[in-house]
């Protein structure tokens, strides 16, 4: 389990604070909390039921899907690999997305055969999984299934038929270890060798471990890391620029589209999670997320943004080590899109009532959002539950405060000093090749450099250190 610097699981970070749910308050936390509250299931449902858009075709697009019929099988297994020698690993997040999309469309449209599907996918998986394997892609495999799997099950915990605590038991005996490890000894690799999204795939795991077996420790590490972690997934480190103009520089910028995209639906998804326990991090540090998020919509859609030179040492603990310079933002395809924009758009427009312009634009020309199945047929189209469009379209109100809130007493409080934002931040608006290290770093190709590495992160020309990939053509490591 990694370490935890005294932060308080519930916490309200920055932003109204409002009275502790009565289930939050005596220590447990409110269900179902994750990416889906009672309230936006119920709100899923009425918008659907009265015809209303745009949430008539994000559920057109769910119920066209594959995954989402109720004929769907589940195929478990004893062993998931991901990464060298037999792999497998797409049998689970194929089952996971069919799980998540049933009981999705079961709540949306009240038909209980697809909440049964989804309850007879996750039971059959919890009765046979007992291990991940593969090579440093199984820390990928664990955060990413472990956060997916975690919020499939949330939506039908009170399923008569649903075996609850033979999931928890597979969540904290499967999925959890391999992401606290991670995020611990970063598969024996200095902390800056793996790149953002690998610290945030763990750190979604380990949050909906916590969240979905109501533990309030896990939860408080998970927080903990996102506001004071050394590797590259916590807020600071993700985002270590933040410019004039209300744009924050996104570490993978430097790197490639796809996995910009991915961090930052990741770190969405992280702050969503958090949010619907009480835990503002949206809001943590001034709105950093707000910024950074601002930033890569942006540069996605083509515009021009502005990029600090950045290296970054790579190596493994008492291993060979070397660094490499990154000086500008990576080029863009504007068409490439993923189902990630609408839930982050909605939260700082809807919720909180701020201009978010790049934001809006990139979350309308995404929509209607479909999920996994529609991004392409391998595990890049399968990293999102997706569906924003359905799921997190709101309708404008005062800006507020968390929907739950912990209680801070409960769990302690971080003693180190945080940045409280109570009024709303500006924000921009539309105007304005070294010997292999074993598996670490790994990605299941016999292409792939295994990066090593000496030790952590340094500044260098007022940015963080950071390893820009010297092939653009090469597949590389998530």
């Amino acid at each position: 389990m990694f370490k935890a610097a005294g932060a308080a699981a519930g916490a309200v970070g920055i932003g109204t604070a409002v009275t502790p749910t009565p289930a939050v308050a005596s220590g447990s936390y409110a269900h179902p909390g994750l990416l889906h509250t009672r309230a936006d299931l119920d709100r899923m449902a009425a918008k659907v039921k009265a015809g209303a858009a745009p949430y008539t075709a994000g559920f057109a697009k769910l119920t066209a899907g594959r995954h989402a019929q109720s004929g769907w099988t589940a195929n478990p297994q004893a062993t998931i690999i991901r990464g060298g020698d037999g792999q497998n690993y797409g049998i689970l997040y194929r089952d996971i997305h069919a799980a998540y999309q049933n009981a999705l469309r079961g709540h949306v449209s009240g038909d209980s055969a697809h909440l049964d599907t989804a309850v007879a996918i996750l039971n059959a998986w919890s009765a046979k999984l007992t291990g991940l394997g593969g090579n440093a892609d199984r820390f990928l495999a664990a955060g990413l299934y472990g956060y997916q799997i975690a919020n499939a099950a949330e939506l039908v915990r009170d399923h008569p038929d649903f075996e609850l605590d033979r999931f928890q038991e597979m969540l904290t005996g499967v999925f959890a270890p391999l992401s606290d490890s991670f995020l611990v000894k970063h598969n024996d690799a200095v902390v800056s060798n793996y790149w953002t999204n690998w610290d945030l795939t763990a750190m979604c795991c380990v949050l909906a471990t916590g969240i979905f077996c109501d533990d309030r420790a896990q939860v408080a590490r998970a927080v903990d890391y996102f506001k004071h972690g050394e590797g590259l997934g916590s807020l600071r480190n993700a985002i270590p620029v933040v410019h004039d103009d209300g744009l924050a520089e996104w570490l993978e910028a430097g790197r490639d589209q796809g996995h910009a995209l991915l961090g930052v639906g990741l770190m969405g998804t992280f702050c969503e999670m958090a949010w619907n326990q009480g835990v503002d991090l949206y809001g943590y540090d001034d709105s950093r997320f707000l910024k950074g998020a601002q930033y890569v919509a942006k540069w996605a859609m083509g515009g021009e943004v502005p990029f600090t030179a950045n290296t970054r040492r790579k190596g493994a603990i008492n291993g060979w080590s070397g660094s490499e310079t990154v000086s500008e933002a990576a080029p863009v395809d504007p068409a490439m899109t993923r189902p990630i924009w609408a839930m982050i758009a909605n939260h700082y427009t809807k919720r909180r009532g701020l201009s978010a312009s790049y934001l809006t634009r990139i979350a309308a020309k995404s929509a209607p959002e479909g999920g996994g199945g529609d991004y392409g047929p391998n595990s890049g189209g399968y990293d999102q539950l997706g569906f924003g469009t359905l799921a997190f379209t709101r309708d404008k109100r005062d800006a507020a405060g968390p929907s739950a809130s912990a209680s801070p007493s409960a769990a302690g409080s971080d003693p180190r000093p945080q940045t409280q934002a109570t009024t709303s931040p500006s924000t921009p608006s539309a105007s304005a090749s070294a010997a292999s290290g074993g598996d670490l770093a790994a990605t299941g190709s016999n292409q792939i450099i295994g990066w090593t590495a000496a030790t952590g992160i340094t500044a260098l020309a007022g940015g963080l250190l950071m390893l820009r990939r010297r092939d653009r053509a090469r597949h590389q490591s998530r």
